[in-house]
């Protein structure tokens, strides 16, 4: 397909996201990525060692980066970048899916794949999972349409790299499959391995650069998932994955992907297999992190359901692949009308969870909003330090807002602040609303420090400060 159809098709993506969610805004590992690449523009070192810290990555700290003279427009650049990995998961599902099975399958697939409540509600918070898996499709469609194409299927998943480290195993995979079919001269080898291992070099250096150890992203995230009680392990997988699969896919989905698996591995194998395949690597992949300590988070298996969403597809309109004689041909589309009639039936269910997906979108944005504009108050450039939290939520949204060290932010939760700033929630719907995570570590009961008075309000937040000299200047 030629370029600006594809151009267009991220372009329809992203506007459907955009019309079913409202505009998004950066999640809590996003706003760090944007801290952490402002230090990056200044040339200083990011502060890894802060309390929950989340992951690192390096090619989201150097948009980051790219996105700190933008200044107070960087976040919003951030979220626009996330309806566009969105629209690209939307194109790149129909791409790859009329390449296997045709261009209804392809189109089903892609409107599975962009109505589901999960994707857009990682994709509008603009989570690195989702432009990670565009790369990750983009690579798998330049193989699809040149076989053993080498370096720019390699340079995609290079780039996806330094997202997430699932793709560093593909791309040693993919050497290894080069090789297998015939891939023999040494000096091409050495070339292809070197490119397969740059990501997981180029990721190593930039935590031995910041932290000394060239392991911290991979020791941090399991601290962390220990911290925060996240599910981990090979043995919580054959429960806990399927689970999470199917919250993304919803039953119908699983069906048409069940149906359309078996009838093209049995009658469309050549078609069929790569995708297959690539369904497996994607899951042992997901193994191996979870063998490694990693957590069990359902936006980890957003790969392994696009592949089921392209193969219910299949499931639906892959007998358009098979010959008008073919015995099978009937039976196919009588299977694919009842997994449309599936399908059909719980639009009103899928419709409803997007409705609530769109008001949570909305009350979360809300939220940041009031926070964004307690922050703008002018008794934060006083000099009245430091600034107290409710727990670690806010942390990164205020360093970014308030151009300061998110060390420099207190979660109330595990220190009491006696002199400073403190931002409270103004309900207990806001404290339930804007909270990390029920595991978020805490030794103290979150309460208004003592001897804090009240300085400003909204919606949603309430300022106090224990400053007098400071304040007095401020007003």
């Amino acid at each position: 397909m030629p370029r600006l159809p594809a151009l267009l098709l991220t372009a329809l993506g992203g506007l459907v996201a955009w019309l079913i969610t409202g505009f998004g805004f950066a999640n809590y590992d996003t706003m760090y990525a944007l801290v952490w690449g402002r230090d990056l523009a200044r040339g200083q070192l990011p502060d890894y060692s802060v309390p929950v810290a989340p992951t690192p990555h390096p090619l989201q700290e150097m948009v980051g980066a790219l996105l700190t003279p933008l200044g107070d427009g960087a976040e919003t650049a951030m979220v626009v970048l996330a309806f566009v990995a969105l629209g690209a998961l939307f194109a790149l599902t129909y791409l790859l899916g009329t390449n296997w099975f045709g261009a209804a399958a392809g189109a089903l697939a892609a409107a599975i794949i962009i109505t589901r409540e999960p994707v857009l509600s990682f994709g509008v918070r603009a989570y690195v999972d989702l432009p990670y898996l565009a790369l990750v499709l983009g690579a798998l469609l330049v193989e699809v349409r040149r076989p053993r194409a080498g370096l720019p299927v390699l340079g995609l998943l290079g780039l996806a790299g330094l997202l997430r480290p699932e793709a560093w195993l593909f791309s040693f995979a993919y050497v290894g499959w080069l090789a297998w079919k015939g891939e023999r001269e040494p000096r091409r080898l050495a070339v292809l391995t070197a490119a397969a291992a740059a990501a997981p070099v180029l990721w190593g250096l930039s935590d031995l650069v910041v932290t000394g150890n060239p392991l911290h992203s991979l020791t941090g995230t399991r601290g962390n998932a220990e911290v925060l009680e996240r599910r981990t392990g090979l043995d919580e997988i054959p429960l806990t994955a399927p689970r999470r699969i199917g919250e993304i896919l919803r039953e119908p989905v699983l069906l048409g992907a069940a149906a359309g698996g078996l009838l093209s591995l049995a009658f469309l194998r050549s078609r069929a297999t790569l995708p297959a395949v690539a369904g497996v690597a994607a899951m042992l992949a997901f193994c191996v992190l979870a063998v490694a300590g990693l957590p069990i988070l359902g936006r980890y298996l957003l790969g392994p359901a696009t592949l089921l969403a392209i193969f219910a597809g299949a499931g639906v309109f892959g007998w358009t692949r098979l010959d008008p004689g073919h015995p099978w041909r009937r039976r196919w589309q009588v299977a694919g009308a009842v997994v449309a009639l599936a399908l059909v039936a719980f639009i009103p269910a899928q419709v409803d969870r997007l409705r609530t997906l769109h008001r949570t979108i909305g009350v979360q944005r809300t939220i940041k909003d009031d926070l964004r504009a307690i922050a703008g108050n002018p008794v934060f450039a006083s000099g009245c330090r430091p600034v107290g939290v409710p727990n670690h939520r806010p942390v990164p949204d205020l360093a970014l807002w308030l151009d300061r060290a998110p060390a420099d932010i207190l979660s109330a939760q595990l220190v009491r602040l006696r002199e400073g700033l403190y931002v409270s929630p103004a309900t207990a719907k806001v404290e339930r609303a804007f909270t990390l995570d029920r595991n978020d570590p805490r030794r103290l009961t979150v309460a208004v420090p003592p001897g804090f008075s009240e300085v400003a309000r909204n919606r949603s937040w309430i300022l106090y400060a224990r400053c007098s000299r400071s304040l007095r200047n401020a007003r």
